[in-house]
């Protein structure tokens, strides 16, 4: 221990010299870029922006690639007024997360292949569509908290996006282009629990034009151990262009496992609440770093 410890204490000293050496540690993968990667041992803990809905605030590192896929999810519709339930299938939707400097990654999310089944009563039937999903392009810029979340509590970060037809017939994907942006913070409550706050906008298209669909979501996360941990969320979707109201409500909770320092394996599902959001979505997915 330094002589000037005497002067100052121990904790006090201790503490100057952790931050010395993040501050350190910042300053040198500043350096790395996308055509640098960040090595491995100057890489944060992976974090991952599923299974739940809640975006995270924490980027992937500079160079640094990673790819989270739902294998497959499935979800069922409340019925509308006419009494019609939909069901949707959805295969290998995957989002590859590219870091491009230390606080600022591109994300490409696309949905290779879906099926929607709805059930109608009146007249009886069943109609059937499948194809590929439309094509997300997303924007995270972490403004604090990346490498520092340990020690200040809290990250914050924003999420722009835009979302591209890619066929726009075929009942998977959207009709038209939108987007929207997310505000996604990160709050560390205690060495085991941390919450996660999501709040945004979303521009829909229908037949009268464009209109602000708002977000709303909060996320609970609980680490059992250093590969389990659990995650409890409510999210909200408000002026929804629906029939059966304009207000989507879900309950989630699912859990993620450490299979390996950078692969992680999840399960998880939501539960509608109003009549607007799905009455179930089971899923699993998986996510690697590379």
């Amino acid at each position: 221990m330094p002589s000037g410890c005497a002067k100052v204490g121990v904790f006090a000293c201790t503490v100057a010299l952790l931050s010395v050496s993040e501050a350190a540690v910042a300053q040198e993968k500043d350096r790395y870029s996308l055509f640098d990667p960040t090595p491995d041992r100057l890489l944060r803990d992976m974090t991952t922006d599923r299974p739940d809905t809640t975006e995270s605030p924490f980027t992937v590192d500079a160079g640094r690639i990673q790819v989270e896929t739902t294998i497959v999810g499935f979800s069922r519709s409340d019925a509308d007024p006419a009494g019609a339930v939909t069901d949707s299938y959805e295969l290998a939707v995957t989002n590859v997360r590219v870091g491009l400097t230390q606080s600022v990654e591109v994300d490409v999310v696309w949905q290779p292949y879906g099926v929607v089944r709805t059930r109608q009563r009146l007249p009886p039937g069943t109609i059937r569509d499948d194809g590929i999903g439309g094509l997300d392009l997303r924007g995270k810029v972490n403004l604090w908290g990346n490498d520092t979340f340990d020690k200040q509590g809290s990250a914050l970060a924003l999420l722009p996006y835009v979302s591209l037809p890619t066929d726009r017939h075929n009942g998977i994907g959207p009709e038209h282009v939108e987007g929207g942006l997310i505000v996604p913070l990160a709050l560390r409550l205690s060495e085991k629990l941390g919450l996660g706050v999501n709040g945004g906008m979303h521009w829909a298209k229908d037949d009268g034009g464009y209109r602000a669909e708002y977000l709303a979501s909060a996320s609970l996360a609980v680490e059992w151990t250093g590969k389990l941990g659990t995650y409890y969320e409510v999210a909200a979707r408000f002026n929804v262009d629906d029939p059966r109201g304009g207000e989507a409500v879900m309950l989630g909770t699912g859990m993620t496992y450490a299979l390996a320092e950078n692969l992680q394996f999840d399960a998880g599902v939501n539960v509608g609440v109003t009549s607007a959001a799905d009455r179930i979505n089971p899923f699993v997915g998986i996510s690697r770093r590379f």
